[in-house]
């Protein structure tokens, strides 16, 4: 029997597309092998040339995807490109895997999960890799489990981003409103945000303060301070920046019956309470209250910690994600990550944006999608370097 077998193509080979060729074509991933690259950059050539000259090159995508050379593509261009890419391939019958961000805007990913689901027969994913890691696998399950009881609040601080001003000025595109379409919550936080709803689940509404070029000279987000509603009195808070060269990656995540934080993502303390907290409150006399302020209580008799630390192994998550990719086309094994749920990270983020624009919460179900695009193209307008969006 011959072994089942994807060959990949990867559109866009800068850094992101050339890690994913050399994984690929170092037989890191299971069930997947190399079958072309794609580049409007005719100096990419070479490159591929000398690194993998067996692997046919292309200054077209579309060209690529009519070769015969692949049965799906990673699509690692700019951001605005993921669901114009995504679409074409899938109508050509290409599986096809979109970095994040889905988009930039929920009209364009709006259209292409559409698409996606018009045409079933292709797989769609996104590399939400960090979906693998092992530190949010487990805590995924303790959550889905139960024993910790319901959520009542979470709070991310995410501040691991600091980028200096020389970041942003080795390219015209970044951080504009017409080249990337945002600052720090399209280019570094989406991984967050699609893990913090992995978690918690999907918030109703948001109300966000955004700092536009606060620290750096950029015309997009580079700080972040919003208040998320989950609805039935959950509440979030996520906070992040690219201007903290200290940096704190910090998640809590409070339960009726326990506690959760996250330092570094890598190591994670579990507080489990005896009872659910409001039973603990309403069976406390005020002399046990005194003794626990005091610290004359034996606290195990309310709650257990336990500690976990783990390591990654760089690159790894991507693999996972690829691997898992190559086995859903081959074998129809379940996806990690499905493309169609990259549209909440989007939501959530360009939410954020909207309500700092216009000082008001905005509804996450009931979402304004044009006046949010509206709002985009008055900025890129005020840009004058690039083209508006429809």
């Amino acid at each position: 029997m011959t072994e089942k077998n994807v060959r990949l193509g990867i559109i866009g080979f800068g850094a992101q597309g050339g890690l994913y060729a050399g994984f690929v074509a170092d037989n890191k991933v299971p069930g997947m092998s190399l079958g072309a690259i794609a580049d409007r950059d005719p100096a990419k050539k070479e490159v591929v040339a000398e690194k993998y000259p067996d692997v046919s090159f292309y200054d077209d995508y579309i060209a690529m995807l009519d070769s015969g050379d692949v049965d799906a593509v990673v699509t690692t261009v700019p951001h605005y490109l993921h669901p114009e890419v995504t679409i074409t391939a899938l109508g050509k019958g290409i599986h096809s895997l979109t970095e994040k961000p889905a988009g930039v805007y929920t009209k364009q990913v709006s259209e292409m999960n559409e698409f996606a689901a018009a045409h079933p027969e292709t797989a769609f994913a996104i590399m939400f890799n960090q979906r693998t890691n092992p530190v949010y696998t487990d805590l995924k399950a303790l959550i889905d489990s139960g024993e910790l009881g319901k959520l009542r609040h979470t709070s991310w601080i995410i501040t691991t981003w600091w980028r200096p001003q020389g970041y942003y000025d080795q390219s015209a595109w970044r951080a504009t409103w017409g080249g990337e379409g945002g600052g720090v919550l399209v280019n570094q936080a989406p991984h967050q945000l699609d893990l913090w709803q992995w978690l918690a689940g999907t918030p109703k509404k948001v109300f966000a303060k955004l700092a536009f070029g606060f620290q750096r000279d950029i015309a997009t987000e580079d700080e972040v301070n919003a208040v998320v509603d989950f609805g039935d009195g959950v509440t979030g808070h996520f906070m992040t920046s690219t201007n903290d060269i200290i940096g704190t990656d910090r998640l809590e995540m409070l339960f009726d019956k326990g506690k959760i934080v996250v330092d570094g993502s890598k190591k994670v303390t579990i507080t489990r309470l005896t009872k659910d907290e409001r039973e603990l409150s309403d069976d406390m006399s005020m002399e046990d209250v005194s003794r626990l302020f005091m610290g004359q209580m034996d606290t195990s008799q309310l709650y257990s910690t336990e500690v976990k630390e783990y390591e990654s192994a760089f690159g790894q998550q991507h693999v996972d994600v690829l691997a898992n990719f190559a086995a859903h086309v081959n074998d129809g094994a379940p996806l990690i990550a499905d493309g169609a749920e990259g549209i909440n990270g989007v939501r959530l983020a360009s939410g954020m944006q909207l309500s700092a624009w216009t000082g008001r919460e905005i509804d996450l179900v009931d979402y304004p999608t044009e006046e949010y695009l509206t709002e985009l193209n008055k900025r890129i307008e005020e840009e004058d370097k690039f083209p508006t969006r429809s």
